[in-house]
Order: structure tokens, then sequence, then C-alpha cells
């Protein structure tokens, strides 16, 4: 089985969104689409997540989800404008310089969702990613942030 971005470069992650050693955490794990023009995930919601509309993802975890997803995008892409495997030396990290989610209508809690983004322009010291957030057939939410590639000694 391929192994997630997450596990490959940063095993010792402890990002409430994407860490792997967080043990309160969401856990969300990324890969290369088998086409590897996306980074994609999938999340399957628990039920403290609910938002106050009955049978909805709170707004926040939706967020989170794209806002990691979205940072280990432009890492990823980083890797392959580099012509190298995740998780090589130097290690690539990025920090979010912005994030903006635009909320397209409620996300249903009971089903597996799924995460596609894909850079958009320049891959650099600051990199622009979309992400989408779909029940696999309508997306519900949009991301569309910029992160900034940091020295990766800042990161503990």
């Amino acid at each position: 089985m391929e192994q997630a971005l997450q596990d490959i470069c940063w095993p010792q992650g402890m990002c409430y969104g994407c860490g792997a050693s967080n043990p309160d955490g969401l856990h969300l794990k990324s890969y290369w689409s088998e086409d590897g023009q996306f980074v994609v995930a999938t999340f399957t919601p628990q039920a403290k997540f609910t938002s106050g509309l009955r049978g909805a993802l709170y707004g926040g975890i939706i967020a989170s989800l794209i806002d990691c997803h979205s940072n280990w995008t432009a890492m990823a892409f980083g890797y392959k404008a580099e012509g190298r495997d995740p998780g090589t030396q130097p290690v690539i990290m990025s920090v979010t310089g912005s994030l903006s989610v635009k909320y397209l209508k409620p996300t249903a809690m009971d089903i597996s969702l799924h995460l596609r983004a894909w850079v958009e322009g320049e891959i650099g010291r600051k990199t622009r990613v979309i992400c989408e957030l779909s029940d696999g057939q309508v997306v519900t939410a949009v991301g569309d942030s910029v992160f900034v590639r940091i020295d990766p000694a800042l990161v503990t």
C-alpha cells in the first residue's frame, strides 16, 4: 500500500489536522492521485464534529482539512518541481500564508469526504493551492490558499 505524504515526510508531526503523532488529531492522509495531477485524500467525520445544522460538518473542521491538505499539496508539488521524491533531503516544509474557504453548501457527516488539490500558477517560495472538498459528487467547499516555504529547522 502506498504511504501517505505525511508518513513519508513528517511521521513525528503533531499538527491537529494531519499529524500522525497527535493522538487527538484528525489524522488526515494525503496521496498523489493515480494520474499525478492532484493530491487527494478521504476523510470520514466523527459525530462530534457536527455543526449547528443537523447532520452537517462544522466549518472549522472543513477549514482544517482544506488547510492541511493544501499545505501537503504545496510541499508535494515542490518536490515534484525539483524532480525529487517526497521526504528526500533537503526536506521541503511550508506554512500557511493565507487561507480562504468558500462554503458552497452543507457538508454531510455520514459519508467519506474527498479532497482534491492542485497548485495554481508558479511553484516557489510562495505557492498558491486550490482545494475542493466534496461528497464524491458535489463540491461543498473550496479553498484558495497560499503556502510559504520555510527552513525545516524552524519546525519542532
